[in-house]
């Protein structure tokens, strides 16, 4: 299945704690993606982005990976990269189909230099609890920063593909969050100020048992803002900047728009593991 030479464009749409996500099966060129994903995102206005998944072909490239994503917007995604696992054992014969049997995939992502590690135990079906270890951030910068009246120093998490601004509510900058419109504008302005591929804003709070994150996520290369249901590599920074600012290993419970994610980090060891499920919607084609 894939995009094939008449035009067709034939995909399936995954829940991953409600950041729904599109991905188009078989080989469209990078330079049609951005299009192929806005059609996809106008026939489905709940889809928040789009990725483009093969199988691994046995090239050399492919060496070591079971299978391959390309965001539309060449960015990373943590959600995008378990919802690709998930469709490569619904695609592939000898996937897991004893409910609760684990498997492993690791998959060649966009934004990502190495392979990546994702672990699926299936629930039902169509729905898999999915645990993908992320790449390491690159470092963790305190940067000052203006837009609209706030101001503010916060950390700035730099990964592979994208870089998240942590925000809590000692920061000024907090209150960007109920001001959607402005946020907006300065997600985009900051992203070009700080020279990265994709720029999430985290708007972190912190709670008794379970934390409250809020994903504001802008990709140059779709040209697309959105407001999250949820964010893996956002959840994973913040994770990483809690125990980089502790010194030991953290667990967090992130309650956001779409559902819950949790976010393990441990400096010593360099591993973060992000932990949801993933629910396939459907297949499609246009």
């Amino acid at each position: 299945m894939g995009a094939d030479l008449a035009g067709r464009i034939r995909y399936r749409i995954f829940d991953p704690t409600g950041n729904i996500t599109a991905l188009v099966e078989g080989t469209v060129a990078v330079d049609r993606q951005p299009a192929v994903a806005a059609r996809i995102m106008r026939a489905h206005p709940e889809v928040e982005q789009v990725g483009f998944v093969r199988e691994a072909s046995g090239e050399p490239e492919d060496d070591g990976v079971q299978a391959c994503l390309r965001m539309a917007g060449g960015e990373f995604c943590g959600n995008a990269t378990m919802s690709a696992a998930a469709w490569h054992l619904l695609q592939s014969e000898g996937g897991p189909t004893v409910e609760g049997a684990e498997q492993v995939v690791w998959m060649r992502v966009s934004g990502a230099s190495r392979p990546v590690e994702v672990r699926l135990a299936r629930l039902e079906p169509d729905v898999f609890d999915a645990a993908v270890r992320m790449p390491q951030a690159l470092g963790v910068d305190e940067v000052e920063l203006v837009w609209g009246g706030y101001s503010g120093e916060v950390p700035v998490v730099r990964m592979e593909g994208i870089s998240h601004v942590v925000i809590e509510p000692s920061s000024e900058l907090f209150g960007l969050l109920s001001e959607q419109e402005l946020a907006g504008q300065a997600v985009r302005a900051w992203c070009a100020e700080l020279g990265a591929d994709g720029l999430g804003l985290m708007f972190w709070k912190h709670g008794e048992r379970t934390d409250t994150l809020t994903p504001l996520v802008f990709v140059p290369g779709g040209d697309t803002v959105f407001w999250e249901n949820s964010c893996a590599s956002g959840s994973s920074a913040v994770a990483m900047y809690a125990a980089q600012r502790c010194g030991e290993a953290v667990s967090l419970t992130l309650a956001e728009p779409g559902g819950t994610l949790r976010a393990e980090s441990d400096p010593e060891c360099g591993a973060t593991w992000l932990k949801g499920t993933v629910r396939q919607v459907g297949a499609y084609e246009l």
